[in-house]
Parts: structure tokens; C-alpha cells; sequence
């Protein structure tokens, strides 16, 4: 039980060393590529929502994030906050 608990206070406080909210991968989107190929450089989204055909997502939070706007399941515009 004690060896549980401290194998789980050590995954908990290496999670956020495990971000893929990093520059090398945002530098990895690129227009034209597709929702899914997004989903592999950097997880699922947060968050998305949808307007005038255009869903847009975000990675992250509104201190640190990734934002992707996809028209047809492929990326046309792409942003991101305080990345490193």
C-alpha cells in the first residue's frame, strides 16, 4: 500500500514535465495538415468549439496554451501563449 501511494506522488509530480505544449511542437502544425496528425503532435485538446464551419481548439490553459482553427478537418490558422 505504502510503495503505491509514493509510485503515485511520483508519477503526479512528473506530469507536468511531460507537457507537449512546447515550441518544437507547435513549430510541427502547419496548414493544410489534419486534425488527427495535431492530435498526435500534441494530444487532445482541452477544449473546442465550433462557429460558420470553422472549430477551433485549445491545448492548455489561458496562461499557457495552443490554439488551432481547422476548416474541413485540416488546420488554416494557428496561435500560441507563452509556449517554451
Amino acid at each position: 500500500m505504502m510503495m503505491r501511494m509514493i509510485v503515485l506522488m511520483v508519477l503526479v509530480t512528473m506530469l507536468p514535465g511531460c507537457s507537449k505544449l512546447t515550441v518544437d511542437n507547435y513549430a510541427k502544425i502547419k496548414t493544410g495538415i489534419e486534425y488527427s496528425e495535431v492530435v498526435t503532435i500534441i494530444g487532445k485538446p482541452d477544449s473546442c468549439s465550433e462557429a460558420l464551419f470553422v472549430k477551433s481548439c485549445v491545448w492548455g490553459n489561458e496562461q499557457k496554451n495552443i490554439t488551432v482553427n481547422f476548416l474541413g478537418d485540416k488546420v488554416i490558422l494557428s496561435a500560441s501563449r507563452n509556449i517554451k
